[in-house]
C-alpha cells in the first residue's frame, strides 16, 4: 500500500515566545512527515512584557501580523488540516486570553494552549521517534524563549516531564545586562539565578537513573552547537552532530564579551537570536551540569513534529480510513 496516497496536507502553527512559525507537511500514518513549506516571523515577545507580565500593544500587533503572514502560506498550499499551538508567553501573560481570542478570530478556529509539561511530552515523542527504541533511556532538553522543558524515559511517553520559566529570552531580560554584553562577574550572577530556578526541576529528577542518550532540540541549541564546533557522530548522515559541555563552556564567555551586532557574523548565530543566545547557553550549561550530562546530540525534530505525530496517532488513521 502506498501510504503517501493517504496523506493529509497539514499545517502546524506554533505561536512561541520568540517566533511564530508555520510548518506545512504531507502527513500519513506510518510515513515520515514530508515538509512542503514553512514561514517564520521573529516577534520576541519577551521584549514587549510589562512589569506584571502583560504583553504591550506593539507585541500583540506583532503576533497578529505574524499569524496573518502564516495563514497566507496555509492558503497558498491549500492545507486541509490546521493545528495551532501556543506556548509559554501567551500561557502566562495576564492578557493572554484576550490575545488568543483575537488570534482565533483571525484563523477561524480554536488555539491549543500547551502547558509546559505538554510541550515536554510532545518534544520527547518527536525525539523518541527520531532516534528509535535503541536509544534506550532518552533525556530531552528543549529551550524556548520563555521556558525550559526537560523529559526522560524509555518509552514514547516520558516518565519525567518538567518545565520551568528559564527560557533564553526570559533569562536574558531578567538576569543579563540590557546591551547583551556581560563580563565574568555578571555571568556568574546570572548563573546563580538560573540555578535557583532550575532547583525544583533538578530535585524532581530520579537520582538513580542516568540517561543512555541525551539530546537537545530547539533552534537555540542548534545555533550553540554549530557555534561551538559540534562534531558529527556518524559522518555522512544528516543531523547527527554532538555538542559537549566543555565546548559550550569554552564559547560562552567569548560570546558574552561581544555585542549582539557582532554575534550575527559568527557561524550558527541567526539575527533573531543574537540577544538571547548567551542566556540560552547559560541555561543549557547549567542543566547539563546539574544532571551530570557531558554531551548532547542535536535532534532535528521538536515540538511541531511531536504535534504532527500525536495528531497522526490520535486522528490520522480514522480520518484517512485506516
Amino acid at each position: 500500500m502506498n501510504l503517501r496516497s493517504h496523506a493529509t496536507r497539514l499545517g502546524v502553527l506554533d505561536i512561541g515566545s520568540n517566533t511564530v512559525h508555520m510548518l506545512i507537511v504531507d502527513a500519513a500514518p506510518g510515513a515520515r512527515p514530508e515538509p512542503e513549506a514553512s514561514v517564520k516571523s521573529t516577534v520576541r515577545l519577551m521584549q514587549y512584557l510589562k512589569e506584571d507580565g502583560t504583553i504591550r500593544k506593539a507585541g500583540v500587533e506583532a503576533v497578529l501580523e505574524a499569524v496573518q503572514k502564516a495563514m497566507k502560506l496555509a492558503e497558498e498550499y491549500e492545507i486541509t488540516q490546521l493545528l495551532v499551538l501556543a506556548t509559554s508567553a501567551l500561557r502566562e501573560a495576564p492578557n493572554g486570553g484576550k490575545i488568543l481570542r483575537r488570534i482565533e478570530e483571525t484563523i477561524g478556529q480554536p488555539v491549543t494552549v500547551l502547558s509546559g509539561v505538554d510541550e515536554a511530552r510532545l518534544t520527547f515523542l518527536a525525539a523518541r521517534r527520531w532516534y528509535g527504541w535503541d536509544a534506550g533511556r532518552l533525556l530531552v532538553l528543549d529551550i524556548g524563549g520563555g521556558s525550559l522543558e526537560v523529559a526522560m524515559g524509555s518509552d514514547e511517553d516520558p516518565t519525567v516531564a518538567l518545565s520551568v520559566p528559564a527560557g533564553a529570552g526570559r533569562v536574558t531580560r531578567e538576569f543579563l545586562p540590557e546591551n547583551g554584553v556581560a563580563d565574568a562577574q555578571e555571568l556568574e550572577k546570572a548563573r546563580k539565578q538560573i540555578r535557583r530556578i532550575l532547583d525544583p526541576m533538578v530535585e524532581a529528577f530520579p537520582k538513580s537513573k542516568h540517561p543512555m542518550h541525551a539530546v537537545g532540540t530547539s533552534k537555540t541549541i542548534r545555533s550553540l552547537a554549530r557555534l561551538a564546533g559540534a562534531v558529527l557522530r556518524q559522518p555522512g548522515r544528516v543531523d547527527t552532530s554532538v555538542m559537549t559541555r566543555a565546548q559550550l563552556e569554552d564559547w560562552l564567555p567569548r560570546l558574552a564579551s561581544i555585542s549582539p551586532d557582532q554575534r550575527v557574523a559568527l557561524p550558527g548565530v541567526t539575527p533573531e537570536r543574537t540577544y538571547q543566545i548567551v542566556g540560552g547557553g547559560l541555561v543549557i550549561d547549567e542543566i547539563m551540569r546539574a544532571l551530570d550530562v557531558e554531551e548532547i546530540e542535536i535532534c532535528p525534530w521538536a515540538l511541531r513534529e511531536g504535534a504532527i505525530l500525536r495528531w497522526l496517532d490520535q486522528f490520522g488513521r480514522t480520518r484517512l480510513g485506516f
